[in-house]
């Protein structure tokens, strides 16, 4: 089956505003949320989609994810880029932070006897403004 062309812009107007969407939503968003922002300012895109296309924003390094109870939480990040978050459970708003040194998780690796071939790291709890309401 060929894709049209007309399939290809319409598939490339759905992937831009999946990503304008999350880059707008500021913190770790569902792709439910996002899906329902999109709706809301006039973006035909369906739910099907946007998890298509955040996976595939994810694949390119261009979202970083988290698994969360129920699901898991997208967040727009630059490529390439090696970070961890503190995130906030009630809002999703969400701040890059410094980890443990390299050397701390290789030496805990270490004494059990683990090979590191990755590590994710996030730190949940209240942002100040859901903290104080």
């Amino acid at each position: 089956m060929s894709r049209t062309r007309a399939d290809e812009q319409r598939r490339t107007v759905q992937q831009t505003a999946v990503r304008g969407a999350l880059e707008k939503a500021g913190g770790f968003i569902s792709a439910q949320d996002l899906h329902q922002r999109l709706n809301e300012r006039g973006d035909s895109v369906g739910l099907a989609t946007v998890y298509r296309q955040l996976n595939a924003l994810e694949a390119a390094g261009l979202a970083d994810t988290i698994p969360v109870l129920g699901g898991q939480l997208f967040r727009a990040c630059t490529a390439g880029e090696h970070h961890h978050h503190l995130v906030c459970e009630n809002c999703g708003r969400a701040v890059q932070i410094d980890p443990p040194s390299e050397g701390w998780i290789q030496t805990a690796a270490d004494q059990h006897g683990f090979t590191v071939t990755r590590h994710v790291l996030e730190v949940f709890g209240r942002c100040p403004d859901c903290a104080s309401a």
